[in-house]
């Protein structure tokens, strides 16, 4: 039995150095967070019936539409930053223009940021790059994707079980 507990122990003393010896464990989280992250983000703005992409909880609120459309804005601003190119050009979408315009420019906008991420390492996380009109080290626009995509995953998660809808990580049994 002690030596079972040692050997747990020793597993998860040297568990960071084998993360550390795969190369990149900062950049290779960031794409995995982000790869959970921007599925349930499509996932909740393809379970919102078009009908309630113009609801909101409270009139400080963003409508469920203006949501989808901040969420671009962002991912625009800090995917350029993380991939140091400008992500093609997508019209400005507002909540007007429905569900469907909205959803697909949102999965066109997630495919693009994780085409960013997918280019990054480590040695480039303390990279200054322009990010909301300031020179700041790239893992800063890392960090704020997916702090930003869990942050607003949540917010969806709340309109839709207001709406009497189960959010996507709720039906694949949780995160």
């Amino acid at each position: 039995m002690r030596s079972l507990a040692a050997l747990a122990v020793l597993s998860l003393a040297t568990a960071p150095v084998a993360l550390a010896a795969q190369g990149n464990p900062v950049s290779t989280a960031a794409r995995e967070i982000a790869r959970a992250n921007g599925r349930n983000l499509l996932a909740a703005a393809q379970a919102m019936p078009a009908e309630k992409f113009g609801y909101k909880p409270t009139p400080a609120q963003m409508t469920f539409g203006e949501l989808i459309a901040h969420i671009l804005e962002d991912n625009s601003i800090t995917c350029t930053a993380i991939g140091s190119t400008t992500i093609a050009a997508e019209p400005k979408l507002t909540p007007s223009d429905g569900k469907d315009k909205l959803v697909a420019a949102l999965g066109r906008s997630i495919t693009a940021c994780t085409a960013a991420l997918a280019k990054l390492s480590d040695a480039q996380m303390g990279d200054l790059v322009s990010y909301y009109g300031q020179q700041s080290p790239r893992a800063s626009a890392v960090l704020g994707l997916v702090d930003d995509w869990a942050d607003h995953y949540s917010q969806q998660a709340i309109y839709l079980r207001l709406n009497g809808i189960l959010p996507p990580s709720a039906r694949q049994g949780g995160m």
